[in-house]
């Protein structure tokens, strides 16, 4: 049973991306058992971690800007990678959610973050690998692989598919997710 401030949430969502939550929730739990993260909040945060993607990039900056949030010169240019911090905004003003794990498992689910517990990284790989983004981008059917084995192997292979992927675009990448990597890379040596 979710919150009602998240299920009134989740009303307003688009199909597609209910889908796409759906999907994400079933791996995480999955994910949850296999490395003994707490199910129920990482299916809270599964739940809600894409409260804030359907906004529009113009919307996205907006809503940024009203909730004080601080914006990097990246997330200005990827207007998409704020849909994490403020869905974890929205879910602290609306009260229904206060456990730090799920707010955090929200905030950084699309950068990542050095010190990230185990719901973080839970909810981190499932929104990556879930079956449809494996199927439309067979190169994350590693990430998912690894998951099962290491979730900081299965973040690093994502964070290296993604980099790549950004670097071959000529579009920046996030220092945050930088940062999670060149630390992945060190402790994983």
């Amino acid at each position: 049973m979710l919150p009602g401030s998240v299920e009134s949430r989740l009303r307003k969502l688009p199909q597609s991306l209910l889908d796409h939550i759906a999907r994400t929730r079933t791996l995480a739990r999955e994910l949850a058992r296999a490395h003994g993260a707490d199910e129920s909040a990482v299916n809270l945060a599964a739940a809600c971690h894409d409260l804030a993607r359907a906004l529009s990039p113009a919307d996205l900056v907006d809503e940024a800007e009203r909730l004080s949030l601080t914006v990097h010169s990246v997330e200005k240019q990827a207007p998409v990678l704020l849909h994490g911090p403020i869905a974890a905004a929205w879910l602290e003003a609306d009260g229904d959610v206060q456990d730090t794990r799920v707010l955090d498992a929200v905030r950084w689910h699309t950068t990542g973050r050095i010190g990230m517990d185990n719901v973080e990284k839970v909810v981190f790989v499932a929104d990556k690998a879930e079956p449809e983004k494996v199927r439309f981008n067979p190169a994350l059917a590693e990430v998912r692989d690894l998951a099962d084995e290491s979730l900081d192997k299965a973040i690093l292979s994502f964070l290296d598919i993604q980099m790549a992927d950004l670097q071959g675009k000529g579009q920046p990448v996030h220092p945050r997710a930088i940062e999670l990597r060149n630390h992945l890379m060190n402790s994983n040596q």
